[in-house]
């Protein structure tokens, strides 16, 4: 059999889902099938016992303010790389957009670095929900790292997101200089919506021309207000972020509800119609994601547009897990994967 690359992925993803449906059924017998996909026993088991501490939520209006006031997880001490806070002009309507710095060797030189862009359903969020991962992700690559505080819908809709990260990219690229960075090895980064913006990021600097971007790291990327318009899997995307939270959050960004006739590229890069040119890619996502199949429709036509690409597609993984679950086995291997295409990408001569 004779496939091309977009027939493989699509198989492989139909044999994988496929395959856990078969799984349940037979741990379940009895059951119909549109009942018999257990969610939870499709999660990888070390991935299981957080889930019994965190009670399933739709996002919404009615909850947004209580969500976003939650506790964020405490910087590391030092010696870990300490977390600055520096202000410069955002994009439109933002004079004083707040960037997180982590430098893990301020006299150093030539430096690479990273926009580092937060998830959050485009709704919630700030740097510190990931400041202890970056400030380890900071001193083992070496990189300077810089997190952007975007503002946020519904209160301040697209492009106001995109605009303050691009922003950031701008600064990194003037201030480098100054930072100690080289601007030849700037890459972004970003997880969830965050990754959605970097994609955005990378796009708008495709076109515009004027700040090179190195490497691109998409981490269960947010890309395509599409997929708000259709009833996933039964078992995709039942846990951490689900299709309610996420027409929520496609509707604030946009303004009004997702249609399937158009929404700009620049604000779901999976309607970009022309993906050439962006620079080398990592994509990581896992099977029972809300995200899974456009993460993976976004890698296929990156590859198609002569885009190079790496992929890691994860079994029994929810979205957000190597973050939530960091020291699982298949968390593990995720995070060893993204990081170890970071390094090559900007340490690479």
């Amino acid at each position: 059999m004779h496939l091309n690359f977009r027939e493989f992925v699509a198989m492989s993803l139909s044999i994988a889902l496929h395959a856990a449906d078969a799984r349940a059924e037979t741990a379940a017998p009895g059951f119909q099938r549109a009942v018999a996909v257990a969610p939870i026993d499709l999660v990888d088991p070390e991935l299981r016992p957080l889930l019994a501490h965190i009670p399933p939520l739709d996002l919404g209006n009615d909850n947004l303010q209580a969500v976003r006031s939650a506790q964020f997880p405490p910087a590391l001490p030092a010696p870990a790389v300490q977390p600055q806070d520096r202000f410069i002009p955002g994009g439109e309507g933002n004079p004083k957009l707040r960037v997180v710095v982590l430098d893990p060797a301020p006299e150093r030189a030539n430096k690479p670095a990273i926009l580092h862009i937060h998830g959050g359903g485009l709704v919630v969020g700030k740097p510190e929900v990931a400041i202890p991962e970056l400030q380890q992700l900071s001193a083992e690559l070496g990189v300077l790292i810089a997190s952007v505080d975007y503002r946020l819908a519904p209160e301040h809709p697209f492009p106001a997101g995109l605009d303050d990260a691009y922003a950031a990219l701008g600064w990194l690229h003037g201030a480098a200089a100054e930072l100690g960075v080289d601007r030849n090895r700037i890459a972004v980064m970003g997880e969830s919506a965050g990754a959605g913006l970097a994609a955005a990021v990378s796009l708008r600097a495709r076109d515009r021309g004027a700040l090179p971007i190195r490497f691109q790291l998409l981490r269960y990327p947010m890309l395509d207000d599409r997929t708000a318009l259709h009833a996933p899997p039964a078992h995709v995307g039942t846990f951490i972020w689900n299709a309610r939270s996420n027409a929520f959050g496609w509707t604030a960004a946009l303004g009004r509800k997702p249609v399937i006739e158009d929404a700009p590229a620049e604000a779901a890069p999976a309607r970009a119609v022309d993906l050439g040119g962006l620079p080398p890619t990592w994509i990581g996502v896992g099977t029972l994601d809300l995200f899974a199949q456009e993460s993976i429709s976004f890698a296929v036509r990156l590859v198609e547009a002569g885009v190079a690409v790496e992929m890691s597609v994860v079994q029994g993984a929810y979205h957000g897990f190597d973050a939530m679950v960091p020291q699982a086995r298949i968390s593990a291997d995720f995070i060893a994967r993204w990081k170890s295409a970071l390094n090559r990408s900007l340490n690479a001569d």
